[in-house]
């Protein structure tokens, strides 16, 4: 899983630029000259785990599934063996789960109007991970019945978490650019000047000329989907 999204500027400044950006504002905020808004990027990304909640529910059910099964080993309600078989198939039908809800929203993304120009990453991207998908299909059924061990089976989780987490950095990537384009959209509507991401930027904010517009973000952010 190797595709790139064009991102924006990392959000981060150095402390040379930061001090810069202070007195600039000072300075323009004397003259009465800038309107400064805020953004929480991460409370904006809810918008995008929202359209999949149910397959997250999904996985969350199995997270609980493998907590409870912990717990029925530690207190010596089932058999080491028939723990360490349960507990293989569990792990698979997580990793299937978050799988499934990666799929679901890279096939929100592509039928969605907000996501036109990037459709054919997008497209292209669903179509690299389908290799991924089948093998984890197929760690799946194998843990399922019971034909593989845990040597095995580890190896093969390992290889499949890790294209997981490649695959959710890329999507990861594609709604970012959306945040981005969204807050830039709310900024030129409302008239703002500059608009800083509240966790990598922001430290301290005066509400009275500081504006939080991350529910204005997240409305535009609805009409992408």
């Amino acid at each position: 899983l190797v595709l790139q999204f064009a991102l924006p500027p990392e959000d981060g400044v150095s402390e040379t630029e930061f001090v810069a950006l202070q007195n600039d504002v000072a300075s323009m905020r004397q003259q009465g000259a800038l309107r400064i808004a805020y953004a929480r990027a991460e409370d904006a990304f809810t918008v995008f785990t929202d359209a999949v909640s149910d397959m997250r529910q999904r996985a969350a059910d199995k997270a609980a599934e493998i907590t409870q099964l912990q717990q029925q080993f530690v207190q010596s309600t089932i058999s080491r063996e028939d723990y360490e078989q349960e507990l293989l198939g569990l792990k698979a039908e997580f990793l299937d789960a978050q799988f499934a809800v990666q799929v679901a929203m890279i096939d929100t993304m592509i039928a969605a109007d907000g996501f036109a120009d990037i459709r054919g990453e997008l497209t292209a991207l669903k179509e690299e991970a389908q290799p991924v998908i089948d093998e984890m299909k197929n760690l799946l059924s194998t843990a399922r019945i019971g034909v593989i061990d845990s040597t095995e089976f580890d190896s093969r989780y390992a290889q499949l978490e890790n294209a997981y987490q490649q695959l959710d950095q890329l999507l990861v990537s594609a709604a970012t650019v959306k945040v981005v384009a969204a807050a830039k959209a709310v900024a030129l509507e409302r008239g703002f000047d500059v608009v800083l991401n509240k966790k990598n930027v922001l430290v301290y904010s005066d509400p009275a000329s500081v504006t939080d517009i991350t529910d204005l973000v997240k409305a535009k952010l609805q009409t992408y989907l």
